[in-house]
């Protein structure tokens, strides 16, 4: 249960932070053990640096999400490393300013010496970066996804010569990594010497930095374009990296050229892209472009009803159609619900019901269905008009205190009115970092416990957000 519950901590961070953090100092990390009755976890860190850097900046976002997950309150961190020293950190004491967390946690915190650890056994190593549990009988189709489905399993039967690139978009958690895993695992099983990558822009970002460093970006480019199969996940993420996408058009050209599949992902459609070439937008509509979009109903539950029979999880049907309701936003999110009504379940020995599931999920406003951005503009006007301040102030970098209190008030509402990400939100007002606006947030909820003129006044601007 605590794997489970630890993958949706990462889905989460991803969302929230970025995959390039989630791949560089979480992916090593592993949640050991959960303690429901003292409200302790213990998360065990590959080594020293690795621990420091992690309490210095993520100790509130790791503090936010898993004392949701595990509906405590006063969750108690353990970080652990091997035959080494670890510290007992109470969350509820956490600082929400990164600079102060390291210094505030040595003085209030004692050190406990524990014996040394196992050896954590590696992860099983797969070819290309594919992970092996995405496959096409795993992924469940529906109207909404089934021209992406049929799409790429045609690659497969014709690698390189149909549908070449398949270009596939949709919103963020609806499928589209499920995809391209599959059909690399696909291609793995009936080519076994077929050479395979599938990369994140992120990650490709910084391979090609690290090959300029070294003065190697001969070898690197030689090392993508010797693919029979690429797969390249969250192409807008190239947007206004002219150097990066100069290197990759020479990658596509070369592989095109030698009918070798491109497979591209993203969450817009390629003319969308802001950022990026005309050149490589026209390219990435030579061959097919699918799109997926939210499940309908049915869908959704039986995507639900494959989760809980992989985990081994006694879902009845009417907890099943109430969670496939209740979730609106995109597919990691569903997964997410049926999570925490597990571990709700489990944690309390008690069955999943439908009160149950009432009672886990009542934190969960139905998502609003009008376009993200334009809630955002609006509660942007809102919270400028109720507070005299200018749009331009929220997104500027002035922190006059009644600035700086309306654009705390702006990232509450934000978050709790749409299903846009704390970084999305942070980049919206101004292009903050993702704890900026979790310590805003944090902070409001925090003064709305005792403030009642403040809760009024956040009634009369959720009333002017509903006019949006």
């Amino acid at each position: 249960m605590v794997q489970v519950i630890w993958e949706e901590f990462l889905k989460i961070l991803n969302e929230e932070a970025g995959s390039q953090i989630v791949e560089t100092w979480f992916k090593a990390v592993t949640l050991k053990q959960w303690d429901a009755t003292k409200k302790e976890v213990t998360l065990q860190l590959p080594n020293q640096f690795v621990r420091s850097w992690i309490k210095e900046h993520y100790l509130t976002l790791i503090k936010t999400h898993l004392s949701r997950l595990l509906h405590t309150d006063d969750l108690l961190i353990m970080l652990e490393v091997p035959s080494e020293i670890r510290n007992i950190i109470p969350a509820s004491a956490c600082s929400t300013e990164t600079t102060s967390t390291s210094t505030a946690l040595t003085k209030t915190n004692p050190t406990i010496a524990v014996p040394a650890q196992k050896k954590v056994p590696q992860k099983r190593r797969y070819s290309g970066n594919l992970n092996p549990i995405y496959t096409f009988d795993s992924f469940i189709v529906g109207p909404s996804n089934s021209l992406a489905h049929a799409a790429a399993y045609a690659v497969c039967q014709g690698l390189g010569r149909v549908y070449n690139p398949l270009f596939i978009y949709g919103g963020t958690g609806l499928g589209k990594t499920h995809l391209l895993h599959a059909l690399g695992n696909e291609v793995k099983k009936k080519k076994p010497k077929a050479i395979i990558r599938y990369v994140t822009t992120d990650h490709f970002m910084h391979e090609f930095i690290t090959s300029i460093r070294f003065d190697k970006v001969h070898q690197f480019r030689e090392k993508y374009q010797k693919s029979d199969l690429l797969l390249f996940d969250d192409i807008q993420f190239f947007s206004n990296k002219e150097q990066t996408q100069e290197t990759f058009f020479h990658i596509f050209n070369a592989l095109h050229q030698n009918q070798k599949q491109i497979v591209l992902s993203s969450d817009t459609f390629p003319k969308e892209i802001t950022g990026l070439q005309s050149r490589l937008k026209s390219r990435m509509e030579w061959g097919l472009v699918a799109d997926i979009q939210m499940p309908d109903l049915e869908t959704k539950i039986a995507i639900l009803n494959k989760k809980a029979e992989d985990h081994g999880i006694d879902l009845p049907d009417s907890v099943a159609d109430f969670i496939s309701s209740r979730i609106l936003s995109n597919i990691r999110a569903l997964e997410g619900a049926l999570v925490r009504v597990e571990a709700f379940s489990t944690l309390t020995n008690q069955p999943i019901t439908l009160e149950l599931a009432r009672r886990v999920l009542l934190h969960i406003d139905t998502p609003k269905k009008k376009n993200d951005n334009v809630l955002l503009d609006g509660i942007l006007k809102a919270v400028a008009r109720r507070y005299s301040v200018s749009i331009n102030d929220l997104r500027s970098k002035k922190r006059q205190k009644d600035i700086s209190f309306a654009r705390q008030i702006a990232f509450y509402l934000m978050k709790k009115h749409t299903i846009s990400s704390l970084q999305a939100i942070g980049n919206y007002v101004g292009g903050r970092d993702h704890s900026t606006v979790i310590h805003a947030i944090m902070k409001v909820e925090s003064n709305l416990e005792k403030n009642q003129v403040m809760q009024q006044k956040i009634k009369l601007l959720e009333q002017d957000i509903q006019n949006v």
